[in-house]
């Protein structure tokens, strides 16, 4: 049965992958009978821009090709944006196959084997992440102001008697208004998503199991899905499960910005061989809490800094800019230890507690950190240990102290 795992994965994933162009294409074979209210158009940019967000390539894509398979004619087609062309939505759509095999076959070969397509696939996700938010949702987003201002309802509505109609009021624009809102909404609603969804990809790079990577792809698929489903069957069913999606992204908005933040460091660590041009320095380094750092949260990117009587402390800015806050570590020399592994390596204290996590540039430099701080306790090599650590630190926020291979 483990032999066909693999087969079985590939063909979920891809049914996931599928699911958009299909129903793109009943909705365009079989039109249901549209919301002609004012507000619809709202609903329907709302689950659009949250979809795109959830997964760009994937969403961008599809959302190009439903386009491409709603137009009329040739004609039509060639006035679509570039997006809803085959020559992006079509390449777009079979990254994502590629990458839905990649996952699939990735649950029954050894772990790290797979970690520089993850690499790839996460700087992929923030390459059309800027892309989506630089393009897709803006112009998404002028086309409901334009649609808005161009309703039929909202042109009825002018024809209210006033006492506004002795004034020439009606030449009067103000689609730039209304662009100048709805544009910096649509990219916060994007950025805030993108980031939830985006931690996805980052687990999958921390992940030493494949399965948990498949596992993790086919639950953000079928989330698109169910959005893309419930958006065509109704749209303000589509909104409100948007609108669920937007609150818990928000709420889990630092988790994600962190993790996010340590992913951008591991991928350009890792490609760029950085550890090769690499000498830790001698009192002040930079590292990510782990989750064992009193008042510190999980992730936080920030320097360990030696002091003149030999502790040390650690010096951070909340989200990079916000004002500077220090943890002051009281532990003696002989509780310090550097763990080595794989991918990159940890400061512990005892055997298991992880303190910090090192990005891959200190990979090879483990001993020369624990000579700069002075830590007796050395370096050790460090593994994986029981599974329910290992899913514990991913979704509890217990550092990745398990999952250093």
């Amino acid at each position: 049965m483990k032999r066909f795992l693999p087969l079985v994965a590939l063909i979920t994933a891809l049914s996931l992958v599928a699911m958009p162009l299909a129903l793109a294409a009943t909705a365009s074979a079989a039109p249901a009978k549209s919301d002609k209210s004012p507000a619809a158009p709202i609903a329907g940019a709302l689950s659009t821009v949250t979809g795109i967000a959830i997964s760009p390539l994937l969403g961008t894509g599809a959302y190009g090709a439903y386009k491409w398979v709603s137009a009329k004619d040739a004609a039509a087609r060639s006035a679509l944006p570039w997006y809803a062309q085959v020559t992006f939505w079509l390449p777009a759509l079979l990254i994502v196959g590629v990458c839905a095999a990649k996952d699939a076959f990735g649950a029954v070969i050894p772990p790290g084997w797979k970690k520089p397509l993850d690499v790839l696939e996460t700087i992929e996700n923030k390459a059309t992440g800027l892309v989506a938010a630089g393009a897709v949702v803006p112009f998404t987003m002028m086309a409901l102001s334009d649609m808005l201002t161009n309703s039929p309802a909202v042109a009825d509505a002018h024809m209210v008697p006033t006492g506004l109609a002795m004034l020439p009021l009606g030449t009067i624009d103000l689609s730039w208004l209304l662009n100048l809102l709805t544009v910096p909404f649509g990219i916060a609603v994007f950025a805030i998503v993108w980031l939830a969804s985006h931690a996805i990809n980052v687990l999958i790079l921390l992940s030493p199991w494949g399965a948990i990577d498949a596992a993790l792809k086919t639950g953000r698929t079928a989330l698109l899905g169910l959005l893309t489903v419930s958006a065509t069957l109704n749209p303000w069913v589509g909104a409100g499960l948007s609108l669920v999606v937007i609150l818990i992204a928000y709420l889990v908005a630092g988790w994600s910005f962190r993790l996010t933040v340590f992913g951008t460091v591991f991928c350009w660590d890792f490609l760029t061989l950085r550890r090769l041009r690499f000498a830790p320095a001698q009192n002040s380094n930079l590292m990510f809490a782990g989750g064992n750092l009193p008042e510190v949260p999980v992730r936080t990117y920030g320097r360990l800094v030696k002091q003149d009587d030999g502790g040390c402390e650690f010096v951070y800015r909340p989200w990079l800019w916000l004002p500077q806050r220090t943890a002051v570590l009281k532990m003696t020399a002989t509780e310090f230890a550097v763990g080595r592994g794989l991918f990159f390596s940890t400061i512990t204290r005892g055997e298991y507690e992880t303190l910090f996590l090192l990005p891959p540039r200190y990979r090879g430099h483990e001993e020369t950190v624990a000579s700069a701080y002075g830590w007796s306790g050395g370096v050790r090599p460090v593994g994986l240990r029981k599974a329910w650590s290992v899913l514990r630190d991913l979704f509890g926020g217990a550092a990745a102290r398990t999952q250093v291979v």
